[in-house]
């Protein structure tokens, strides 16, 4: 897998663009999170919600009926309505393509070319929007780390001294039945991706939301210069997986070691289709119940990204396969500073994280579902029973 590389050259981004963008206490933005918070409260009345907590298995007390609407389906569906109706003709042309459309696995995390609506061409009332459908796709946590990753590319124009490095290059693309509009009880879905960023939504009657590929990666990894020195946008994602690596005693990290040295790059790269690697690393059950939690902990950061009903229905899959058949695998060095990869493999899924560019401060992470990525495994389902 090549190392990414910028490919285009484009405006510097203003102060003023990148407020509106990614400034949590813009007014648009906490207009948005009070409503959001309004939400999470109903949804914790009613689920009796650990929300986001470090403990072992915290969805375990939401109770999920089968066949029932996710909440966060409607908001998402309302947020794509009004955003399609925001789009010029030419946007909309730009932006929306059909569910089947081969752009839907068209998917990447380097600077590039894109299919979609770049932020720099909407209008400030169409960027609130944009923000409005990413809070009912993200929790609070999943939006800090992708708005943090947006501003990180100011930080690598400074870094680079170039100014081929835009906030304002992140697209928006929908995935609809028409390019006018959604339909009821139709499928459809969204992508909102740029550099170091790529969210991919499927949404299915309301009942079944595909997330993943699902991917965020930060360069740096830690900035150790200027204003923002010291910030670290995937900080639990690389410190967790490393407690559990050095906890493990003499024989639990001969089998957990798969290399003494780091790929150079996730092993699936920004593939369409996820091939499972050939199962390595020490398994959940071989772990003490301290290991177990922590390891708990690390998926638990990955799920948090997602809003809390998209996160305890993603879990209840993960635990139907058996927690304890879940694998961590390590290479490289252990130590902070040393290039190192790890995955977290179970039966239907995939999370890989790396950390070897740029002296190994430079993140690439993505969860992926081997037979659910861009949600096929349903939409399967989906066509299939629509045809009896």
């Amino acid at each position: 897998m090549p190392r990414e590389r910028a490919k285009s050259r484009q405006p510097a981004m203003t102060n003023e663009d990148l407020h509106k963008i990614v400034d949590p206490d813009s007014t648009a933005q906490l207009l948005i999170e009070l409503r959001r918070r309004e939400f999470l409260q109903k949804i914790v009345a009613t689920t009796t919600l650990l929300f986001l907590s470090r403990t072992a298995f915290p969805f375990s007390q939401i109770k999920l009926q089968a066949g029932a609407a996710l909440p966060s389906a409607p908001r998402m569906a309302a947020a794509a309505e009004a955003i399609l109706k925001s789009l010029s003709p030419e946007q909309r042309g730009e932006s929306v393509f059909s569910l089947d459309d081969n752009e839907r696995q068209n998917w990447g995390y380097v600077p590039r070319s894109r299919a979609g609506v770049p932020l720099k061409q909407l209008d400030t009332s169409q960027r609130q929007l944009v923000t409005a459908l990413l809070t009912a796709g993200l929790s609070e946590r999943g939006l800090n780390k992708a708005t943090t990753i947006i501003s990180l590319e100011t930080v690598l124009r400074e870094l680079e001294g170039s100014d081929h490095r835009d906030p304002n290059l992140y697209y928006l693309t929908l995935f609809a039945p028409t390019k006018s509009g959604l339909q009821a009880k139709m499928p459809w879905g969204w992508r909102f991706e740029g550099h170091h960023l790529s969210l991919n939504y499927t949404i299915i009657n309301e009942e079944h939301i595909a997330v993943t590929p699902s991917f965020f990666g930060s360069n740096p990894a830690e900035v150790r210069h200027g204003e923002k020195k010291g910030l670290r946008a995937l900080s639990q994602e690389e410190d967790l997986a490393r407690t559990l690596i050095t906890s493990l005693d003499g024989e639990q990290r001969r089998v957990a070691l798969i290399s003494e040295s780091a790929p150079g790059e996730i092993l699936t790269g920004s593939s369409r289709k996820a091939e499972p690697p050939t199962p390595a690393g020490i398994r959940a059950d071989s772990l003490t119940e301290k290991q177990k939690d922590v390891l708990m902990s690390l998926l638990n950061e990955y799920l948090a990204n997602m809003p809390p009903d998209i996160a305890a229905a993603r879990l209840e899959r993960l635990r139907a396969s058996g927690f304890g058949n879940i694998a961590f695998a390590w290479a490289g060095g252990s130590t902070h500073g040393q290039p190192h990869y790890y995955r977290v493999q179970g039966p239907s899924f995939l999370i890989e994280y790396d950390n070897t560019q740029n002296n190994a401060n430079h993140i690439h992470s993505v969860w992926r579902d081997f037979s659910g990525d861009f949600g096929l495994d349903v939409l399967a389902k989906h066509y299939k029973d629509a045809h009896h």
